[in-house]
């Protein structure tokens, strides 16, 4: 097979959350552990840190993954979902797996994990440890896919757990209560090894509490023990920091959210014992370049100012919206769309009233159609054109836009996968 026939393959023949929703979601982690058992327990074979959170573990892995590298290791990084090809998921040091290694692992394993009926997740997570481990990578940066205590990346015993923050989403698995979901989150806390929690509540906070003592593991709140003074945006649309024992840093991100995920990171370097500031400042300042990573407040041009977006929910758009309202522009305008299992209401009581909209849906099965989201959008307030593709409407926006118009795309990761694939 090709490796475009192999991916098709992948989609076609292991159910995919990001294409299907609830219906690709496995509970338990047998399969998992049989494949595990298959390859030799690969994971073992190199160190790894566990990230998980409802909002920021994307940027946070990836920012690690970049100091990491900065420092001269070997780092494997594996996250989801991807945004153009299924390969940015797997990396070492910042390189994607290659077409070759994907075909070859289908190729040979299929007579093995066919039998088993595995999700996409699951083998997406078994080839990635392999990979990691055939690479002698020195240590692994691990997202969770969804949860924690059932995903399939929880078989790892990591160094240091890592659990950014709780809100909303994918309430139907793990739960229609903050601390219902941070229990899930929690599961990743393992027998005595450290965990660092970026952002609590009362009722999460409790749940983290009990879950550390019950593993005797040791638990460091980010928020209790503030890293970073105060940042500002500056004139290349990045961060800039005041820290309390790093200095003054440059954060490549320029997402308001980036502030709290940088909180987070410093205090996973300070349990890590990491205090090299020039590998810290690389890390941080060259994080797309080091490890690829796209979509979090992404500048694609500058007249008119173009910025896309991954954040899906409303924990992101708590941070997005008001960071779209401070955009000095003439006109606003704000491409958007949803997927079905995202709180869309309230996420629309958030957006500017004064913008101009082009409602949209992603190419995903899961999206909400344009005319549905325009529908809703009327019931906030806003108004707009509905547009059948994201390149339609991305276009729209552009060829209306005067130089000094701010133009912001996303409301869902595959709206923003769309429009990179598109341009």
């Amino acid at each position: 097979m090709t490796y475009e026939e192999t991916v098709q393959y992948l989609y076609d023949s292991t159910p995919v959350f990001e294409h299907v929703g609830a219906s690709a979601y496995k509970e338990g982690l047998q399969n998992t552990l049989t494949m595990d058992e298959h390859f030799g327990h690969p994971h073992r074979q190199y160190q790894t840190i566990h990230i998980a959170g409802t909002n920021g573990k994307g940027s946070c892995s990836h920012t690690l993954a970049a100091i990491l590298q900065a420092k001269g290791l070997k780092v494997g990084l594996y996250t989801s979902p991807h945004l153009v090809d299924f390969r940015e998921r797997i990396r070492v040091n910042g390189k994607t797996i290659s077409k070759e290694e994907v075909v070859k692992f289908v190729e040979v394993e299929r007579p093995f994990f066919e039998p088993l009926h595995p999700s996409f997740f699951e083998l997406t997570t078994a080839l990635a440890f392999k990979y990691f481990a055939e690479q002698e990578v020195d240590v692994a940066v691990i997202e969770v896919g969804l949860g924690g205590r059932l995903d399939c990346t929880n078989i790892i015993t990591p160094v240091l757990s890592v659990i950014t923050n709780i809100s909303f989403d994918h309430t139907q698995f793990l739960g229609d209560t903050l601390a219902k979901i941070a229990e899930e989150k929690a599961g990743i806390i393992k027998e005595g090894v450290p965990v660092v929690i970026g952002e609590t509540t009362p009722e999460t906070r409790l749940v983290f509490l009990q879950k550390a003592a019950e593993k005797n593991a040791p638990v460091y709140f980010a928020e209790g023990n503030r890293e970073v003074i105060s940042s500002k945006t500056d004139a290349g649309g990045g961060r800039d920091y005041q820290t309390r024992s790093f200095g003054i840093l440059h954060g490549e991100l320029g997402g308001l959210y980036q502030e709290k995920n940088t909180n987070t990171i410093l205090c996973i370097l300070k349990h890590l014992g990491i205090n090299d500031i020039s590998s810290i400042r690389k890390g941080f300042d060259k994080v797309s370049e080091l490890t690829g990573l796209t979509g979090r407040w992404q500048m694609l041009q500058r007249t008119p100012k173009v910025v896309c977006d991954t954040g899906h929910n409303v924990g992101g758009w708590q941070y997005l919206a008001p960071q779209i309202k401070a955009q000095a522009c003439k006109t606003l305008r704000i491409v958007f769309g949803m997927v079905d299992d995202k709180d869309i209401d309230t996420v629309m009581s958030l957006l500017p009233k004064e913008a101009v909209y082009y409602w949209t849906q992603a190419s995903s099965k899961r999206a909400i159609p344009a005319k549905r989201v325009a529908e809703n959008a009327k019931r906030h307030g806003l108004h707009g054109k509905s547009y059948p593709s994201v390149m339609k409407a991305y276009g729209k926006a552009l060829s209306e836009s005067g130089l000094d118009d701010f133009i912001f795309v996303g409301g869902s990761s595959y709206i923003v996968a769309d429009l990179l694939t598109y341009i």
